[in-house]
């Protein structure tokens, strides 16, 4: 069993008899169900202020007709201060004429991956992207981020009104994390080819570690990724993790990657469900991971969810291997 921290009232709450006794009861109730651990009440002394989250963004990289359709390709980007995930399949649009008059788009792809277990794949603040694998497993495609609308013109003053869903945070398999609901406008007048990916300015404080850095990991184990080789058909990444004590699966998924070419690549999987050897107490062990990558794709970044805290929950790292 693992230690139990000391449970500590909120400096406002006066720890009187009642307060006491629950407490007790609390405690009681952990040694009598065999927990491993118990959640500590809410600090109330951090003035840190949670950062503004500000949803996520989108621009027209191409407006044209296809097949008696109104066409959009799009970029989005990152602004939520967080690492953010966004649901494919819960995303709606609806193009806005320069009268106001609008039009449902039946077709839509905007997100950054479809959702299993309530998650998807994460992108760090201030990344941006134009596409994701879809497919299948088994027979994975690259799906560019865009909108169609039947019976509608190319036309001046155009905009596309865009409802999604996102999520933020750490990605709990135990616990969902509720989606939040947002809008986001497109300007089709407004044409930005000449957008930069993965990110067109640097986030400042968003922590960014090398091959070779120790990522935190479950049970004060350490991950390491040893290296990134580049096969005939991506990348292959070599993990190594440290338990100092008590022996530990360590969950990383198959981590996907994204570069100047702006796409997601790896088809999404819960990071738990992927095979990881035991990391013996008190030794280490290595396994390694694949993603499939074109070659001409360069500045690279893995984007690493790694089981930390407790199992089957997952913090985002960001890995730089943009000499690959």
């Amino acid at each position: 069993m693992k230690a139990v921290g000391t449970v500590k009232p909120p400096r406002h709450v006066l720890a009187g008899p009642l307060t006491v006794g629950l407490l007790g009861l609390v405690l009681a109730g952990v040694a009598l169900t065999g927990c491993d651990y118990i959640v500590p009440p809410v600090n109330f002394d951090t003035a840190t202020p949670p950062p503004t989250d500000n949803g996520w963004s989108g621009v027209a990289l191409g407006v044209s007709q296809s097949n008696g359709s109104l066409h959009v390709d799009l970029a989005i980007t990152n602004n939520t201060a967080q690492w953010s995930a966004m649901d494919v399949t819960a995303s709606t649009a609806k193009v806005v004429d320069a009268s106001g008059s609008s039009h449902d788009c039946a077709t839509d792809y905007i997100g950054t991956s479809k959702f299993v277990n309530s998650g998807g794949w994460y992108l760090p603040p201030g990344f941006v992207m134009k596409g994701y694998t879809g497919g299948t497993l088994q027979q994975p495609t690259t799906q560019p981020l865009f909108v169609e609308c039947a019976g509608v013109s190319p036309a001046a003053g155009q905009k596309l009104s865009i409802d999604y869903k996102y999520i933020t945070g750490a990605f709990n398999y135990y616990v969902a994390t509720k989606p939040k609901s947002a809008n986001m406008k497109v300007d089709l007048d407004k044409v930005a080819a000449d957008t930069k990916f993965p990110v067109s300015d640097k986030v400042p404080h968003l922590p960014v570690v090398k091959p070779g850095d120790k990522i935190p990991a479950l049970n004060g184990c350490s991950l390491i990724l040893v290296d990134a080789k580049r096969t005939d058909t991506g990348l292959q990444f070599d993990w190594e993790s440290l338990a100092p004590g008590a022996a530990t699966f360590i969950h990383v998924g198959n981590p996907p990657v994204i570069g100047s070419d702006g796409i997601l690549y790896g088809y999404y999987q819960s990071p738990h469900l992927a095979d990881v050897p035991v990391t013996p107490a008190g030794g280490d062990t290595e396994w390694s991971t694949k993603v499939t990558v074109p070659k001409d794709v360069t500045g690279l970044y893995v984007l690493a969810p790694v089981e930390t805290q407790q199992q089957k929950y997952f913090v985002d790292h960001l890995i730089d291997i943009t000499d690959k």
